[in-house]
């Protein structure tokens, strides 16, 4: 159902660098891309992931209680990316390990504060 998700940047180069080697981690690359945005995954696969300037011209900000999460292969690619995503200007907010029954997961936020996690199930 649903086709990407899109998260706001006020710099898109910046942007551009930390998704890009998230999604070459997932095994994906750009699929779409535009002067104020690009969107990254593969066409007719599962949901990806764009980031952009708003269209509205003001600044971007997070949302508050939003978060994307990431689908891994496995408890090692989890911590792959999570760690990628700090050494690419990224935040911790929470450390990959059990999140519950089956559930086992890595937080972080992108260097304009947007909430991802990347996890996987059982």
């Amino acid at each position: 159902m649903i086709g990407y998700v899109m998260l706001g940047t006020n710099d898109l180069p910046r942007a551009a660098l930390f998704y890009d080697a998230i999604a070459a981690e997932l095994g994906v690359g750009r699929m779409m891309e535009f002067e104020n945005s690009i969107a990254w995954g593969a066409p007719g696969g599962a949901a990806g992931v764009a980031v952009g300037k708003p269209w509205d011209g003001q600044p971007a900000s997070v949302g508050n209680g939003v978060m994307v999460a990431l689908e891994a292969r496995d408890h090692a690619q989890v911590g792959r990316i999570h760690a990628l995503a700090l050494s690419l200007g990224g935040s911790c907010e929470g450390p990959p390990g059990p999140r519950g029954e089956g559930y086992y997961a890595g937080y972080f936020r992108d260097p304009d504060g947007n909430k991802l996690n990347a996890f996987v199930m059982g």
